[in-house]
């Protein structure tokens, strides 16, 4: 491996053990000793056990369920490393949370992925490396270099020897206008058309559909989005499809937040399956019938012996 910025390092938090092993594996690389524990009233507290002093350290943690435990202790990694004189220290943040709120759309309201922006820098990220932002926008947001990879690559091959079977009968449906480009991007690797579905948010993780615009009639469909939290929104995107004529409906989405009902949702649902990547760690007992998973540890890898190597990240894209 080309070390062009020194020894990788890689450490984590509590947040997705099991994809930072899957990284650490392909990478050929063992993962950094780091210790994060709590003080009896709750506070965070962690030990680096090895010297960093020079290396090129990767934070490896998803900002999932519980939120912000662990968006704290990506912050008190970063002060940790920061004071033992790491070389250059990169965060990777395969599911960067508090990204539904990147705009004012009323009055008073917070704009929190600009904020978690500001204190990763102000606690010495030098580097983000994230997947599949609930707006590309975000990477604006930021005053160091940002890599935004995609989970679609994974969740087309997911799909590509089920659509192979029928080509002519499938589409790919964007759940609201805000995905089109996503779904366009999905669509693409499959040669597949797209539709959209028109509807309003009375509030959050809430919606109404109003129209479907493209032909699904007869069609098998398969609706991708960025994020699956309650299954809420999905699911009846899903049962508005096979209403307005779709024969078997298929859906994944990037990143698995899954909270309250969404994994009886999801099971009792009208989909076929229902594909998300491993940025945010599921239990293996709430794998079912529609519910799986694909591993982007590979995109992660290679991104990381990229950046180590001065060398472009893009190009895995290309």
């Amino acid at each position: 491996m080309n070390l062009e910025n020194g020894e990788i390092q890689i450490f984590t938090g509590n947040s997705n053990k099991s994809l930072v092993t899957k990284i650490c594996e392909c990478l050929g690389v063992e993962e950094g000793h780091c210790v994060v524990n709590k003080f009896s009233d709750g506070e965070i507290q962690l030990d680096i056990n090895e010297t960093v002093r020079g290396k090129d350290v990767y934070i490896i943690q998803s900002t999932s369920n519980p939120v912000n435990d662990n968006l704290m202790e990506v912050l008190i990694l970063l002060d940790a490393l920061k004071r033992a004189s790491a070389g250059r220290i990169n965060v990777v943040m395969p599911y960067y949370g508090y990204a539904r709120q990147d705009r004012k759309t009323k009055a008073r309201e917070p704009i929190t992925s600009k904020l978690v922006a500001d204190l990763l820098e102000v606690a010495g990220a030098q580097r983000i490396v994230t997947m599949d932002l609930h707006a590309g926008q975000i990477q604006g947001y930021f005053n160091v270099p940002v890599d935004h990879l995609t989970a679609i690559p994974y969740l087309s091959e997911y799909f590509k020897d089920i659509v192979e079977k029928d080509p002519d009968n499938f589409v790919v449906v964007s759940p609201d206008l805000g995905g089109v480009t996503r779904a366009r991007k999905f669509a693409n690797r499959l040669n597949l058309p797209i539709a959209i579905i028109e509807k309003r948010r009375p509030k959050p993780n809430v919606s109404e559909v109003m129209n479907i615009i493209g032909d699904i009639d007869g069609k098998n469909c398969i609706l991708i989005d960025d994020i699956i939290d309650t299954a809420g929104t999905i699911c009846q995107a899903a049962l508005a499809l096979r209403k307005n004529g779709a024969k078997k409906v298929y859906g994944c989405a990037s990143h698995g937040v899954l909270s309250g009902e969404a994994f009886t949702r999801l099971e009792n649902s009208i989909m076929e399956k229902f594909v998300i990547s491993n940025t945010i760690a599921v239990p293996e007992e709430k794998l079912g019938k529609v519910l799986e998973v694909v591993n982007v540890a590979p995109i992660f890898a290679s991104a990381i012996r990229r950046i180590n190597g001065n060398k472009s990240v893009s190009e895995m894209f290309d």
